[in-house]
């Protein structure tokens, strides 16, 4: 049986029962999933939503709250084990397949945790969560986990994710180990950011805060939610120019207020009364390149 004690003498009895009623979504439990899934769990809250479709593997296991043992199993199953094993009155549900598929498990939670790395899902992440009105919690690790962000998408204010990556991944610059260029933001062939993180002591505090945020939207309402500066928040695990002429030292950060750009073509003022899908995007952005082949 878990002892509360510590837990409710910071939170509160009745906060903590309020979040023992509170039922997240963790799309993707991989390295930073996991951990902010099971980090979750041991803050008090007793709901959960697993999504992913990838089997641990071997090569996972130095980088995963799960471990050898759980080789050949589902993330999603070995997840749900390891967050009743710390809270078992937690109601888990693990769903083996992507988001895609399983859109409508999202019908019902309280708040969305993003733990993917492809670009593709996030944007369906952002169609469903801004349908659902849904707060979304994204999280990135930069190349060699020399870095990384965390941001909070609110469905009724402030930017949606399509406009936040836009203006961020142009912004972003590594200057850490081998004074690298432009890391995050680099989308390789399938569409996964190129990014290569090296310890999963760098990824965890990536996933730390964006548990932390998850928890303090779930706090909204009582006396031990906190303001936060901004919508997102940049961690340097080392020397990082996150900002043009602006480095900053190794295990520092940065608030920044990504604004919502009126000309996004998913949250932008013209899309008030006709929000866009990815496919429409998809499907518009196929016309004009056959368009541009026919004008060559």
């Amino acid at each position: 049986m878990t002892d509360w004690k510590r837990v409710a003498g910071y939170l509160g009895v009745d906060t903590l029962a309020q979040l023992a009623a509170k039922k997240v979504a963790v799309i993707g439990v991989g390295s930073g999933g996991g951990f902010a899934a099971q980090t979750l769990a041991m803050s008090g809250v007793g709901h959960f939503v697993l999504i992913d479709d990838d089997i641990l593997e071997a090569g996972n296991a130095v980088r995963h709250v799960a471990d050898l043992r759980d080789v050949g199993r589902l993330k999603v199953d070995a997840v749900a084990d390891l967050i009743t094993y710390r809270n078992p009155d937690a109601k888990v549900k693990a769903i083996a397949g992507r988001l895609e598929e399983n859109t409508d498990e999202l019908a019902g939670v309280d708040l969305i945790v993003v733990g993917v790395d492809s670009e593709a899902p996030k944007f369906v992440i952002n169609e469903t969560a801004r349908s659902l009105g849904l707060t979304a919690v994204y999280a990135g690790v930069y190349e060699r986990g020399e870095g990384g962000d965390v941001a909070v998408i609110h469905p009724d204010h402030g930017p949606c994710y399509a406009c936040w990556a836009r203006l961020l991944r142009e912004d972003v610059v590594d200057q850490g180990v081998g004074d690298t260029n432009l890391d995050y933001g680099m989308i390789n062939e399938q569409g996964t950011l190129a990014a290569e993180p090296g310890l999963w002591l760098h990824v965890v505090r990536i996933a730390a805060t964006q548990a932390d945020l998850a928890l303090n939207e779930l706090l909204i309402g009582t006396s031990v939610h906190r303001t936060m500066p901004a919508n997102t928040v940049i961690l340097a695990n080392v020397a990082m120019e996150i900002m043009a002429g602006v480095t900053v030292p190794p295990y520092s950060s940065e608030w920044v207020d990504i604004p919502r750009d009126p000309h996004c073509l998913v949250c932008g003022d013209r899309m008030e009364n006709d929000v866009l899908s990815l496919q429409d995007l998809m499907d518009n952005s196929a016309q004009m390149q056959a368009g541009e082949s026919a004008n060559q």
